[in-house]
């Protein structure tokens, strides 16, 4: 499997396992089968609720001598409620402890949405704060400090436009990561383009639609990326399943993709697109897909009263 090489000759490989979503007693079971077989990059967050249990099984797999902390990328994320600079390292120590690691090769900010210290999930507007009464630059300053204490090797952002990440006007250690949902009814290509020039890897999230995201989250009649037909055809051609051709898309643009499962065969499966190929022709036929359609759109954050918009949120 390939990987994406950082300026310190880092390499993050371009597949990966996400976690979001996968139930507890199932998440420690699929991250040691996933490194079993040969998968090196994990990504965690501490809103998951599952870093314990990935920690466990990361530190039995180690121990196992199946693999080497520094054969492994582990990629987590600050929640919105530690985004005051003092508050960073401390939520980073705590995902560390979770995680029985002694550092992250990737620490990603998840959101750029701020909450009160003692809100997990906002529930009214004086739950938040704004991004003027809690600037990006401050949060990104403690990111900063995750650096030079040496808890972390590499620092990004998560869900963030074009327009937040030139908000970091103050940063002394540039974003090296943007992890935004991509597939190819959201193709982002103004992104992909910027994120080229200024040296930032974008990894792809719910690269397969997220079909199993929360029902709160969901739309009525949204457009299935797995049933897509044009998908189908290309997956038909090579006697592939609909999701390796999404995955391989994604791999193709030079995007790292984090595919979630707790399923062995699809682990394998999916760790089976470093031997597929898209042509240009297949390539341009799902880049005909773009719709702007984005399956986790964020309007959780804009309740009545909300410092934050969808206008706002993406730019």
């Amino acid at each position: 499997m390939q990987s994406l090489t950082f300026n310190n000759n880092d390499k993050m490989p371009i597949l990966g396992l996400g976690t979001w979503k996968s139930e507890p007693g199932e998440v420690g079971k699929a991250v040691q089968e996933a490194i079993r077989i040969g998968y090196r990059h994990i990504d965690c967050a501490a809103i998951y609720g599952n870093e314990a249990e990935i920690g466990k099984a990361l530190e039995e797999v180690m121990q196992a001598g199946l693999v080497t902390r520094d054969e492994l990328w582990i990629t987590s994320k600050l929640w919105n409620n530690a985004h005051a600079r003092e508050e960073v390292p401390i939520a980073l120590k705590k995902t560390l402890a979770d995680l029985r690691l002694e550092y992250l090769d990737l620490y990603l900010i998840h959101w750029p949405v701020a909450t009160r210290p003692d809100v997990i999930f906002p529930r009214k507007a004086d739950d938040f704060f704004s991004l003027a009464e809690m600037p990006l630059n401050e949060t990104w300053a403690g990111m900063e400090d995750c650096i030079e204490s040496g808890l972390v090797k590499h620092i990004g952002v998560s869900n963030c436009s074009i327009k937040k990440i030139e908000e970091l006007s103050s940063a002394k250690i540039r974003p090296e990561v943007n992890q935004i949902e991509l597939h190819p009814y959201l193709q982002q290509d103004e992104m992909l383009s910027y994120c080229n020039v200024n040296n930032i890897y974008l990894t792809a999230y719910s690269p397969l639609g997220s079909l199993d995201r929360p029902d709160v989250m969901k739309g009525a009649n949204e457009p299935s990326l797995i049933e897509n037909p044009v998908v189908g055809k290309i997956a038909q051609a090579h006697s592939c399943s609909a999701a390796q051709v999404l995955l391989r898309w994604a791999i193709e643009r030079g995007t790292s993709v984090i595919p979630k499962s707790t399923n062995p065969g699809r682990l394998a499966e999916n760790l089976e697109v470093a031997n597929l190929k898209l042509d240009n022709q297949e390539m341009a036929e799902l880049a005909k897909l773009e719709m702007g359609f984005r399956y986790v759109n964020g309007e959780f954050w804009t309740m009545a009263g909300s410092p934050y918009t969808l206008t706002e949120l993406w730019s």
